[in-house]
């Protein structure tokens, strides 16, 4: 099954990206896309005070989500993705110590969809923040690579 198929088994619709007003969902150069970071539309709050974690590994995959489908709005498809970096940032309490725990559910869908021995394997960064913009519970940015195919 295809990255493209497997988005669409999950219930993720990689064309309704809802896009960015103000920034580049994402830049191309070369082979290399970078995403801008995407926040947790639906989840504000802090992790370890009033957003438990597992409602921010939710919040994480909704980051997700919005990062493939800005990555396919420059490709049209994920069939030829890899994913290299995440960076999730966790709006937290000062004593909350489980922003990899959260940042999980970002990790977990990409892995998902494209394959988590393959090319959804990737190095991540999941750091605990004092705030994050407007008060989202989680944000989160990636960089990826176009695999040529010829």
């Amino acid at each position: 099954m295809t990255p493209d198929e497997k988005a669409k088994e999950l219930g993720v619709d990689l064309a309704a990206y809802p896009g960015l007003t103000n920034l580049a969902p994402a830049t191309r150069t070369g082979n290399t896309i970078y995403t801008s970071g995407h926040v947790s539309t639906g989840y504000k709050g802090k992790l370890g005070q009033d957003v438990t974690t597992e409602q921010g590994q939710a919040a994480a995959r909704v980051c997700a989500v919005q990062l493939l489908q800005a990555v396919y709005t420059l490709t049209g498809t994920l069939n030829n993705i890899r994913c290299v970096k995440v960076l999730g940032a966790v709006n937290c309490a000062p004593d909350f110590i489980e922003a990899h725990l959260v940042i999980n559910g970002a990790s977990q869908l990409i892995w998902d969809i494209l394959g988590k021995e393959t090319r959804g394997f990737h190095a991540r960064s999941a750091l605990g923040f004092a705030s994050l913009p407007n008060g989202f519970a989680v944000e989160v940015e990636a960089i990826f690579e176009v695999i040529d195919e010829a």
